[in-house]
């Protein structure tokens, strides 16, 4: 058993995936304490209890402020771990015994870890989404479904208001100094959404955007440069294929090509265009007050990484 805590936070309406979900809980348990924090609706809640009774600890997450569930559901992880190091992860996230080794050895030298995501099984909507991935590893490091932490690197936790989970934990880790390492070669498997699910993402996902400005700027400005090049069909063919290379040498990056299909670059200009116009649709929504999120409306992407040193500095 590795001295570690996997930390799964839960919503679901209905139970669908119940029965993959555990016998994959009943494999993790023999490697790993788990904690799984649900906040599904009563009726699947008690579902939930009696099929994990004896395999993993389930609990209701705490009552607490904060318009993103499943960061209620990681905060109320944090505050009943056992274990100093944590392993955060998403339902869809699937670890086998060498990625949760090695992703919890690496905090031996940092406070926060981050591997890489590979949809396993790939249907189209899969390589649509990986696009963005390669182009995130291109650029700079992907943001995945699951993460390695240092209790003490989160004291106080991360707001719960934020739409941008992972990249708010992130910047909050960092305002306290602690440190964050991508591990862009270590691999871990994600379970595809559904179609629907898929296409429910697109505007929520621009909305990340939001909170990183430079990214937002070469996002909104897909959509007017292509409306000023549509008659000029060789620069646009050159720039889709420019989009192409860029993801493929995120696809080449710490040994991509094992893990990501030889085709998964070709995606990028149709995700490009999907980003170019649902950028322009977030920024109306903030507008308006936010995007919707589950059964809410939330306003903030992430809080800047300036303002949360300054909340640091100034304690709680």
């Amino acid at each position: 058993m590795l001295d570690a805590e996997y930390v799964l936070p839960l919503r679901w309406t209905d139970d669908a995936d119940l029965a993959d979900l555990t016998l994959y809980l009943r494999r993790l348990s023999t490697h790993i304490d788990v904690t799984v924090v649900d906040g599904s609706p009563p009726v699947l809640l008690r579902a939930h209890a009696r099929a994990w009774s004896g395999i993993v600890r389930h609990v209701a997450p705490h009552d607490m402020h904060g318009a993103n569930g499943k960061v209620r559901g990681v905060l109320t992880g944090l505050a009943l771990t056992r274990h100093e190091r944590i392993v955060i992860a998403d339902d869809d996230i699937r670890h086998d015994p060498a990625t949760l080794r090695a992703l919890v050895a690496e905090l031996r030298d940092a406070d926060l870890v981050k591997p890489q995501n590979v949809f396993r099984p790939q249907p189209w909507h899969a390589r649509w989404d990986t696009a963005r991935s390669l182009v995130n590893r291109a650029v700079s490091a992907d943001y995945p479904g699951t993460y390695a932490v240092r209790r003490r690197a989160l004291p106080h936790g991360y707001d719960p208001d934020a739409l941008f989970e992972n990249l708010e934990m992130e910047r909050t880790v960092r305002a306290a100094g602690g440190r964050v390492r991508s591990c862009p070669d270590l691999f871990v498997e994600r379970r595809p959404p559904t179609t629907r699910h898929f296409l429910g993402q697109r505007v929520r996902q621009a909305y990340d955007s939001l909170a990183q400005p430079k990214r937002l700027c070469a996002e909104l400005a897909i959509l007017p440069t292509l409306l000023a090049l549509r008659r000029r069909r060789g620069i646009l063919a050159l720039l889709a294929l420019g989009a192409v290379a860029l993801a493929e040498r995120g696809r080449r990056r710490d040994g991509g090509r094992a893990v990501f299909p030889r085709l998964a670059a070709w995606w990028t200009p149709a995700w490009a265009l999907e980003r170019g116009l649902t950028s322009w649709i977030a920024v109306g929504l903030r507008l308006r007050g936010g995007v919707r999120y589950a059964d809410t409306r939330v306003r903030l992407p992430a809080t800047p990484l300036r303002v949360l040193r300054r909340r640091a500095e100034e304690g709680p």
